[in-house]
């Protein structure tokens, strides 16, 4: 059994090297092959390219990689023309894989969707791709695996496979003793996030905002997860143009435990608010949407909310702040919240409560396993109906 991957976020990476594992873990000898990131490779996927590293978002950034696109689309049509794959699986990513998925359909390959783009805040028109190019979306959200089904696509709800890694992994307990070195004094967790320019367009905000926070709760300690050490450096060189002098503490690859020890957190929005909301750890959502970018800009401000946490609630369980222009007004508003939830112990223990309402139904675990159950039973019958095919037609000659 041979599957093509298709991940361009580094969560997707993360996410679709469990499946990997699950996967080999049941059939030794199943390939996995396509395009990824670091962690995929560590789970024995073949990348023909690491496509984590062009992980962008918005219309400008991408034109000057489209040339690049384009050539790895040309990749993996030759791909499948020579060895085609028994099934190919999108994760999230887009703009880049409806291309991945239409080369696929075109040579009769099966396409699953794993954790699809979020068609029903900002894209949905979109459907019609889906209803040509896409086999089965594999939904996270129930609601999302409803949204599908009316429009006409086969979908199923696998759940999401954040809540599997968390309830999984194992907690590195010097990095956690370093966290809690601290004592008593109210601590706050920044994540600044997973690509280069979130962090351009997003930290100096943050940088802004512990400033004024420190002024007025000056026990508070900061500590910092980022992604990867290049996002470290770039970190601490926008933090000393800043000129801020609250100390931070920085964290490579150490995201959990530095969620897991924070009393609360500061975050650019992504999929990580999930990991917040499976930690019970109340959050204060940033995005900075580009003037650039109308059109991302215009869908943005359009949506009730953008945090998965808030969609999965209905509610604004984590108040999430869409920067647009001067950020002076949400830099107050999240200097307020922040200001609070440090000074008052029953405001922060109240939103916690929000969040441990949620837990019971939205963090169920098993996405990985259900996925990997699906994959393999339909890839299976599929082989058993080309047999059957096969044998019928020798017999007709």
């Amino acid at each position: 059994m041979k599957i093509f991957f298709s991940a361009g976020e580094p969560s997707g990476d993360q996410h679709t090297a469990r499946l990997i594992r699950e996967l080999k873990s049941r059939e030794p000898e199943f390939v996995a092959e396509g395009y990824g990131g670091p962690n995929m490779l560590d789970a024995g996927c073949h990348l023909l390219f690491e496509l984590t590293e062009l992980a962008v978002m918005g219309f400008l950034r991408v034109i000057p990689l489209l040339a690049k696109f384009r050539s790895l689309v040309q990749q993996a049509e030759l791909h499948f023309d020579q060895s085609p794959p028994d099934a190919v699986v999108l994760v999230d990513f887009p703009g880049f894989n409806w291309w991945i998925a239409r080369a696929a359909k075109k040579r009769n390959i099966p396409v699953y969707y794993y954790l699809p783009p979020q068609l029903w805040a900002w894209a949905g028109w979109r459907i019609k791709r889906v209803r040509k190019w896409v086999d089965r979306v594999l939904c996270a959200l129930p609601f999302e695996h409803d949204w599908y089904r009316v429009r006409g696509v086969k979908a199923t709800w696998v759940g999401h496979p954040f809540f599997d890694e968390v309830a999984e992994r194992t907690l590195d307990a010097e990095v956690m003793q370093q966290i809690n070195a601290g004592g008593s004094s109210p601590l706050v967790a920044l994540l600044p996030g997973s690509r280069n320019h979130e962090i351009e367009k997003n930290w100096p905000v943050i940088l802004e905002v512990v400033g004024r926070v420190s002024a007025a709760v000056p026990s508070a300690r900061w500590i910092v997860g980022c992604y990867r050490t290049q996002h470290l450096d770039r970190c601490k060189v926008l933090q000393s143009e800043a000129g801020l002098t609250t100390s931070l503490e920085y964290f490579v690859s150490r995201t959990p435990e530095v969620i897991e020890g924070a009393d609360c957190c500061l975050m650019v929005s992504g999929s990580i608010s999930l990991e917040l909301l499976a930690r019970r750890k109340p959050g204060v959502v940033l995005y900075r949407v580009s003037r650039s970018s109308r059109l991302a800009s215009y869908f943005l401000m359009k949506c009730r909310f953008i945090t998965l946490t808030n969609l999965i609630a209905d509610a604004e369980v984590m108040p999430e702040f869409i920067s647009l222009g001067n950020p002076e007004t949400d830099i107050r508003g999240m200097t307020a919240i922040l200001t609070e939830w440090l000074s008052d112990p029953q405001a922060l223990a109240a939103r916690r409560e929000m969040l441990e309402r949620l837990v019971g139904h939205a963090t169920v675990t098993g996405a990985t396993r259900r996925t990997a159950d699906i994959l393999m039973k339909e890839i299976r019958e599929r082989y058993k109906d080309d047999e059957s095919s096969q044998a019928e037609q020798t017999r007709a000659a």
